[in-house]
């Protein structure tokens, strides 16, 4: 076995030489940041030179999150992200795409395969047939088809794993809403029942006048009725309370047993917000990351298929033992050129271009769509802060002319259902005033999402 590789040791030299040289005279692949760059630039996105501006007042936190000085909300969120049953399945999405990676690699490596064989052809034994064998196979990936293959599939695996920090990022916003809804929720609860015992006592106060004839059926039947819609309204407001405690729950992965205790009041969010630059969250919100990574691997996966009218070279080696006592060793080299495939070669080609406009055109998508989510969430602030201040002003205006128009009832200038009429307006004054300042906890979370974070500024 050794002379025969001795033999042929200058043919092996020659072949193995000739593969390298032809190796490196071969053309790089374009890197993933030029991909990227080619395609943005192609993209007229319109966008403005900074935001619509808002006054700053100072700092700003670098983890959104903590912005609401929320310590409840901080360690829900952490719940969430550890327990979180979607998370998991996403999380093994990642796993799968990572392992496919691998598999796209295994292509630029040998292949080296160890087999045996025995055969007798009668019971003494005689002419008996066994050995071995020891063999190895390359291809040589000398256009990059291969390498382009495995740059491919390592953008799918960066998308896949861009997606899943955004469905994490997305969980935070969506535990973040659903634990301020929970306390509006509580807050219109405990409200309601409020509103319960003032006109319980009410009717305890109409039945006494009307014994002594203050005043007539009429009024201590409206009474009645009140309460009787403040009851409906309560056991209205306390479904909805259980409700959002079991959305809370299962986004952070417990049981929906409406357990989980709000706190009694809304956070209070700063009014102003920085000016930022909109092309910042191009490369600061997953999902557009994701996108890019998808217009790079569209563009590698096209490069593959334009390869594939290209020859192939494959080089295998192999040793093997007959009988224990012959050696075999071989070298061989092919090479096969496509010259008709029925268009099939052709049909992959004009899929790969197809799938790459697609994934240019749906990134050029997103980034206006993610830009309208920052505009819209910004001009929205303003918006809601306004009207939070007037509402403010409404609930304290209703609730004096609400206990005047009580004294005024007292003394008998006025009838029961003014007063109802008043009460009711302040009611529903404060159901706004709360419903604008959740309004404006969920707009702000809007706002992060859309940014991809907090509020700081790259210098």
């Amino acid at each position: 076995m050794l002379d025969f590789i001795k033999k042929n040791s200058m043919k092996n030299y020659f072949l193995v030489f000739g593969l390298f040289l032809i190796i490196g005279c071969a053309g790089d692949n374009p890197t993933y940041d030029n991909v990227i760059k080619k395609t943005t630039q192609k993209q007229n996105l319109n966008e403005p030179k900074s935001w619509t501006s808002v006054k700053d007042n100072g700092q700003i936190n670098i983890n959104w999150i903590k912005s609401f000085n929320d310590i409840k909300l901080e360690k829900l969120v952490k719940e969430s992200l550890k327990n979180n049953r979607q998370i998991k399945s996403l999380q093994a999405q990642v796993e799968s795409s990572k392992a496919l990676v691998k598999q796209a690699a295994s292509g630029l490596k040998p292949t080296v395969g160890l087999g045996g064989q025995y055969s007798s052809r009668n019971a003494a034994g005689y002419d008996e047939i066994y050995g071995g064998g020891l063999t190895a196979s390359w291809e040589a990936d000398i256009w990059g088809r291969l390498e382009s293959s495995v740059s491919s599939a390592k953008q799918n695996f960066n998308a896949t794993q861009s997606d899943y920090e955004f469905a994490r990022q997305s969980l935070v916003g969506s535990v973040a809403k659903a634990w301020y809804m929970s306390i509006n929720s509580k807050l219109q609860m405990q409200f309601a029942n409020n509103i319960v015992s003032l006109l319980t006592k009410e009717l305890e106060i109409m039945n006494a006048k009307y014994k002594v004839g203050i005043i007539d059926k009429r009024n201590v039947y409206l009474a009645k009725a009140n309460l009787s819609s403040a009851k409906d309204a309560y056991l209205k407001s306390l479904t909805a309370y259980e409700n959002s405690q079991r959305s809370l729950e299962i986004l952070l992965g417990r049981y929906p047993s409406a357990s989980i205790q709000s706190i009694n009041k809304l956070v209070e969010i700063e009014k102003n917000i920085p000016v930022g630059i909109p092309s910042e969250i191009l490369n600061r919100r997953p999902d557009l990351i994701a996108a890019q990574q998808r217009v790079a691997s569209a563009f590698y996966k096209k490069r593959e298929a334009e390869l594939l009218k290209l020859p192939r070279f494959n080089f295998s080696i192999g040793a093997n033992i007959t009988n224990l006592t012959n050696a075999i060793s071989d070298l061989g080299a092919g090479i096969f050129a496509p010259l008709y495939t029925g268009g099939a070669i052709e049909s992959q080609v004009e899929n790969a271009t197809a799938n790459q406009k697609k994934a240019i055109e749906s990134y050029a998508q997103k980034a206006l769509l993610a830009f309208k989510d920052v505009e819209t969430a910004l001009s929205q602030e303003n918006k809601l802060i306004d009207q939070e201040g007037y509402l403010k002003e409404v609930v304290l205006d209703n609730k004096k002319a609400f206990e005047l128009t009580k004294a005024t009832f007292k003394v008998g200038k006025i009838e029961y259902l003014d007063v109802v009429q008043m009460r009711n307006r302040y009611i529903s004054s404060e159901i706004s005033l709360l419903n604008i300042s959740s309004q404006r906890i969920f707009n702000r979370i809007n706002l992060h999402l859309a940014l991809g974070g907090g509020f700081e500024i790259s210098e």
